[in-house]
């Protein structure tokens, strides 16, 4: 664990599952640091694999942007009970597996038990989901998922924000998925149809 909390700031937790898209993980953690949310991190086995690849960034890297960090077989992590107080979870990105286990409830770590300890507390769950194409089972969890109370949310890009990069279109998504929980990234250039043309 690092850094001590606050009773007053938000909380959030942050899963990195082994996914594709390290990055939008990273970010968000870096996005949320900003705002002053305070974050509780916990990354799965084979994400710190992704990460490594895909960022060049050690696990330890990782860790130190967030407030709180448990590791995945900690099943009695405080973030693995209903009576830890936290304003949700978003799992960035969240691979097919994490999310089948949280559509069974059926959880084999703490980023899954987290995950379904959020949808029974009937807390906001966004789910980055990152993986294509998508086959009928695939399809199933997410509907199973969404039935139970989580936001899907495939890490789409906005082509009329017009990015220019890959930091730009990371930025928008997750300044989007912020906007669920009611923050505002300064990272999302909002639709106005005046600019067309």
């Amino acid at each position: 664990m690092n850094r001590s909390s606050s009773n007053e700031r938000q909380r959030i937790i942050v899963g990195i599952s082994g996914a594709s898209g390290a990055i939008y993980g990273v970010r968000l953690l870096q996005l949320l640091r900003t705002l002053n949310i305070e974050t509780h991190l916990v990354i799965s086995k084979s994400a710190q694999i992704t990460l490594k690849y895909e960022t060049g960034l050690a696990p330890a890297d990782v860790k130190a942007l967030a407030d709180f960090n448990y590791t995945s077989t900690d099943i009695g992590a405080a973030i693995s009970s209903g009576s830890f107080k936290v304003g949700g979870m978003i799992v960035a990105p969240c691979s097919i597996k994490t999310l089948s286990e949280i559509a069974t409830g059926i959880t084999s770590s703490l980023l899954s038990r987290a995950a379904d300890v959020a949808l029974k507390e009937r807390k906001r769950l966004v789910l980055i989901v990152r993986e294509t194409p998508l086959h009928l089972g695939h399809l199933r969890s997410m509907a199973a998922v969404t039935e139970a109370g989580a936001i899907v949310y495939p890490p789409v890009p906005a082509f009329y924000a017009k990015p220019e990069s890959i930091e730009a279109m990371v930025d928008h998504t997750l300044g989007r998925v912020l906007d669920l929980f009611g923050l505002e990234s300064q990272t999302v250039r909002r639709w106005d149809p005046k600019h067309i043309g």
